[in-house]
């Protein structure tokens, strides 16, 4: 019966067209009313914090819009207002009414891993140094483990060059043609947004997928222009490796 119970007022609480728990005399609704109202107005905020830029491109009015249909669709699964929203990227994205922006839903996802990078736990990154002590022989068969923080996109958009310029440090008028490979990530205080080239974004997707140092410079063999030394060289740099696994 209790569960009966939540499971109408969640209804109630999503839908303003839903009818009210049985619960829930007459005298109460107005009260309920101004309850679901705030709940909702509050989630709507919190996708509006989380993805500024999302709002940004597509104006106010029309994000509210959207946030509030998402919202009587998903429901937070923690109290903390800061882990909502994991599900509004793919909501982007079959959205019918942003159908004319293909590349919303790319944005709100690296606005999301954004978010994800900048409340992830905080851990030193190793230098290249740590490399160096691994015998040669052994090399090849190392593993990487990677930076909490991290993550990569890979978006038919040009997803960073426009995130960059909702920060004033790119021109919206000027973006690549083209997509880009992200890299998202918080080795320090601030988190930063990269584009890649595509070997770079290559060789580090197949790290971050398991495979060893050996296997993920196999594609590159007979590749003159991918210097190993170089790409390993610029993974310490960025601070984005936290162990070696022989």
């Amino acid at each position: 019966m209790w569960h009966e119970t939540q499971e109408q007022f969640a209804a109630a609480l999503r839908n303003p067209d839903h009818p009210l728990p049985s619960t829930i005399g007459p005298e109460a609704e107005k009260g309920f009313n101004v309850y679901r109202n705030n709940v909702a107005v509050s989630l709507s905020e919190a996708l509006g914090a989380t993805f500024p830029v999302t709002q940004a491109l597509v104006g106010d009015e029309f994000f509210k819009g959207m946030a509030q249909i998402f919202t009587r669709q998903f429901l937070p699964k923690t109290p903390v207002l800061l882990d909502y929203g994991e599900e509004f990227p793919d909501f982007v994205s079959t959205f019918p009414p942003a159908g004319s922006l293909p590349y919303l839903a790319d944005v709100a996802r690296l606005e999301w891993f954004w978010n994800r990078a900048y409340h992830s736990a905080d851990v030193t990154p190793l230098t290249i140094q740590a490399l160096a002590d691994i015998p040669e022989k052994a090399i090849g068969e190392v593993h990487f483990k990677f930076h909490p923080s991290m993550y990569l996109l890979d978006s038919p958009w040009p997803v960073a060059s426009i995130w960059h310029a909702h920060q004033g440090t790119n021109d919206m008028g000027n973006l690549p043609e083209g997509g880009e490979k992200v890299l998202i990530l918080r080795p320090q205080m601030e988190v930063e947004i990269r584009s890649l080239p595509v070997p770079a974004f290559t060789f580090l997707r197949a790290l971050v997928g398991g495979a060893t140092l050996g296997q993920a410079l196999e594609p590159f063999l007979n590749d003159e222009q991918f210097d190993p030394s170089e790409h390993l060289a610029a993974l310490f740099e960025l601070g984005v490796v936290t162990d070696l696994v022989p």
